[in-house]
Order: structure tokens, then C-alpha cells, then sequence
């Protein structure tokens, strides 16, 4: 059994085909097959099945999955943990719910970039489930979400706590209190959310009633307020990726919560100097936005 198996197995899991997984590995796919095939093998059970065009893991597969990635990350800290002090290189796997990629983080990608050129940062964007399983099972480095965290396998520490904005279009009429938006269409993303979750318990503690429509794309939310399709209450990061939006009008209400984000990472995963570099950049800036912060480690 070789490293190189185990990143073959990784890799197939993932992208669902040999043919995907070799342009992935830089290899040629019968190259993979052989590899693969040996180790079932040698291990004395098969790994993956057909499934049409593609490969499906087993059952069996699924469990040496775990392992696998167990063992490639623990390499991955092996090589880090004899230069602890070298500068940040290699790559960066970083996850993030949609709100926090397109509103708040591109400027300190940027400047990740430019601080730390050695380093491949790679971005993936979702939804927070899914980007706690990523971190959980070593697919990403780390994540923000915008949830506390309680996981065993996990740590995370809180980043900046994120504004809601009510929005309206520009022709819709103005609302001079909370009771103007009863029965209005409202906006918002798909149950589980947790703005969402915020702002239906705040409608319920003023009992307001409301039509929500459920989509799964910011931007989509707020060009239909800005076309005149009804309300919603957004976070403050996404409308300033939208500048000054002549389309649309902000309200604030002091007592409605803005929600915390914070950054997530596997607990077993000791030295990472790239994903370290990055957790200190964004405390650095977001604690000049919010100096009184608790970024508290859990």
C-alpha cells in the first residue's frame, strides 16, 4: 500500500470517475485502474462499482475512504511540522458560505494573495453542512460559517458578527415601522439558514406575519427586491459588494441581531502555517472593524 493509492482512491471518491480523477492527478487513467486494482488486491475486497459511466464506492470503500483521508492529511502535517517556522506555501483549501465570499472576503483574498504569493489559495463556496463535513473529513483546511460550532473533531474561533439590512425597492413606498411589513413578500434563503433563522425568530417575537419565497442565491434576492417583487433582509457585507444601489432602499432596526461568523478547522490538524497565516489576517482585520470582538478560541 503507497501514498500514491491512497491519493488515487481520495481522488476517484471525489470526482466520481478514473477519467476526472487522472486530469486531477496528472496521470493517465489506466494508470489509476491498475493502481487501484492492486490494492483491492492486496486488501481482499473491492473498492469502487459501476454505476453507468462512472464509479461508485462500496461500502468497504467508504470506510477505507476514512482512512485514507486520515492518513494523507496526518503526511500533509508530518511535512509542515519539521519547518514550523518556514513561510506560508503550498496550498490553501478554504470554504465559505456564500454571503462572506461575495460580501466580505474578496478584499482579504487579495491581500492574502499578495502577503503570501507562495501559497495556492482554492476557494470553495456553500452551504454550511456541507462545508462542516469538508472540514471534518480534511477536504478543506477550514471554513466560515455562520453558526457556533459543536463538534467533537472540530475548533473554530469567532471572526465578526454580520448586520442585517432590510431592503426595499426603490419605488416601493416607505416603512415607517416593523408593522409595514405584514403580509409583505419576503425574500430569504431556504430553511436551515441561519439568517433566515435569525430573522424569523425576530418576526415572531413582534409577531409580524409574512409571505416568504425561498431562494438559494443572494444575488438573485436582491435583484428581485430591486425589481419591485416584494422585501428582505440581507446581510450588510452583500450590499456593499452592490455599492450603492440605486434601486434599492436600506432600513436598520437596532433590536434585530446581527449573526456571528466564525472560522472552523479540524481539531486534529496541528501545524498548517498557510491556514495560520490566513485565521491571523482575518482576526487582524475584522478586529480593526470590531474592536470589542471575542474571538475566544472554543
Amino acid at each position: 500500500m503507497e501514498l500514491s493509492q491512497l491519493r488515487m482512491i481520495k481522488s476517484v471518491a471525489e470526482c466520481g470517475s478514473i477519467a476526472l480523477a487522472a486530469q486531477h492527478l496528472h496521470c493517465v487513467p489506466s494508470n489509476i485502474t491498475t493502481r487501484i486494482k492492486q490494492l483491492e488486491n492486496e486488501l481482499g475486497t473491492v473498492l469502487f462499482t459501476r454505476a453507468g459511466r462512472g464509479l461508485q464506492i462500496s461500502a468497504a470503500g467508504q470506510l477505507f475512504l476514512g482512512y485514507c483521508e486520515r492518513i494523507l492529511a496526518l503526511v500533509d502535517e508530518a511535512r509542515r511540522a519539521v519547518t514550523p517556522h518556514a513561510k506560508p506555501h503550498g496550498t490553501l483549501r478554504i470554504g465559505a458560505i456564500d454571503s462572506c465570499a461575495t460580501g466580505r472576503l474578496p478584499p482579504l483574498l487579495a491581500e492574502y494573495h499578495q502577503r503570501y504569493p507562495e501559497v495556492t489559495l482554492e476557494l470553495v463556496t456553500g452551504q454550511w453542512p456541507q462545508l462542516l463535513d469538508d472540514v471534518q473529513h480534511h477536504r478543506l483546511d477550514a471554513a466560515i460559517v455562520a453558526i457556533d460550532v459543536q463538534h467533537p473533531k472540530l475548533l473554530s474561533t469567532a471572526l465578526y458578527h454580520e448586520p442585517l439590512i432590510l431592503i426595499a425597492g426603490a419605488a416601493h413606498p416607505p416603512l415607517t415601522d416593523l408593522s409595514a411589513i405584514s403580509r409583505q413578500t419576503v425574500f430569504m434563503w431556504p430553511a436551515g439558514c441561519p439568517y433566515r433563522d435569525t430573522l424569523e425568530q425576530w418576526l415572531a417575537v413582534h409577531n409580524v406575519p409574512i409571505n416568504s419565497v425561498a431562494y438559494a442565491n443572494w444575488g438573485s434576492i436582491i435583484g428581485c427586491v430591486g425589481a419591485g417583487a416584494g422585501l428582505a433582509i440581507v446581510p450588510e457585507g452583500m450590499l456593499e459588494r452592490f455599492g450603492t444601489d440605486a434601486t434599492l432602499t436600506r432600513y436598520r432596526f437596532n433590536d434585530l441581531p446581527a449573526v456571528q461568523n466564525r472560522l472552523v478547522w479540524h481539531r486534529e490538524t496541528g501545524c498548517h502555517t498557510a491556514r495560520d497565516a490566513f485565521a491571523s489576517l482575518l482576526a487582524e482585520r475584522f478586529s480593526q472593524q470590531n474592536p470589542s470582538l471575542d474571538t475566544a478560541r472554543k
